[in-house]
């Protein structure tokens, strides 16, 4: 959705040729196409039905492409001291490219990518294949099915980046869905989630109570433009049953090149207003986008 480029790169991945023009096939869930990056030779953004799903860069995997992906690298970044290995369960796998990003930043880390669209992990594996050395594993399958099969307390870092279409499916939003992600977590562990909508932003504050049931800290990063309700975008929330390290957080997504506003304490409950939690019998899928997003 939101998405700006940082520039500079740097050589060394392994993978594809260039193709001579998008390459698409059909998959579970619509048209998948990879686009040609004009700046960077090996890098493509990955588009499901037009809308946006993943960048990913062959050659550096740690370039972060979309801004809301940078903010969650900036979460993987801070999860734990630099080089430290850790298990990752990613929900929704689009083109693996925060696995990507935390195997090539984190070595020796152990992650398991959830993805429901069989033909979309095949079409990935073969045009942006992973490296081999990797301790990357993905599996067929909902997200919330997968999400229960996970033991408990697995998890240093859980994110969320689920879309079917444009939109997330409600069962992945409510009160019960987010205790599942706190029993696979480990104590101290973190809780990433994309989260997508437009004004009056009510999804985006029922999304924050939901997760505010659950965890005792929390913390939300956005586009200031997406905050005020001016447009739709994507909204990175982090969660913790402890203390998160907001002042750094702040400051990277700050720093980004496209600059971001986090939200936190008195700030983000003021910005919650009186949103209630949503458990699974009330639970609504995210809004769609409105048609001109991805034009």
């Amino acid at each position: 959705m939101a998405k700006g480029r940082a520039k500079g790169r740097t050589d060394g991945g392994r993978g594809r040729s260039r193709p001579a023009g998008p390459a698409g096939e059909p998959v579970d869930g619509g048209l998948a196409e990879l686009v040609p990056d004009r700046e960077r030779p090996r890098a493509w953004t990955l588009t499901v039905d037009g809308a946006p799903q993943s960048h990913v860069d062959l050659d550096d995997p740690r370039y972060l492409d979309f801004a809301y992906q940078r903010r969650l690298g900036h979460i993987i970044d801070l999860a734990a001291p630099p080089g430290r290995p850790l298990r990752v369960l990613h929900l929704g796998g689009g083109a693996f490219t925060l696995a990507r990003y935390t195997a090539a930043t984190r070595p020796r880390s152990t992650q398991q990518i959830v993805e429901l669209d069989a033909g979309l992990i095949a079409f990935v594996r073969r045009e942006l294949p992973l490296d081999s050395g990797w301790r990357i594993r993905v599996r067929t399958g909902d997200a919330r099915e997968g999400l229960a099969k996970i033991p408990d307390g697995w998890a240093d870092l859980v994110i969320a980046d689920v879309f079917g279409g444009a939109r997330t499916p409600a069962h992945l939003t409510s009160t019960e869905f987010t205790a599942e992600v706190r029993r696979a977590l480990r104590p101290g562990g973190w809780y990433a989630v994309n989260v997508t909508d437009g004004p009056p932003l009510a999804h985006l504050r029922a999304r924050i109570a939901t997760v505010r049931a659950v965890f005792p800290e929390l913390c939300l990063a956005a586009d200031p433009a997406v905050l005020r309700g001016r447009r739709f975008g994507n909204a990175v929330l982090l969660a913790a049953d402890g203390p998160l390290p907001v002042a750094e957080f702040t400051r990277r997504v700050a720093g980004d090149p496209h600059p971001g506003r986090v939200e936190h304490g008195r700030a983000l409950d003021d910005f919650t207003g009186g949103a209630s939690p949503v458990p699974d019998a009330a639970a609504r899928p995210s809004p769609a986008p409105p048609p001109d997003t991805f034009g």
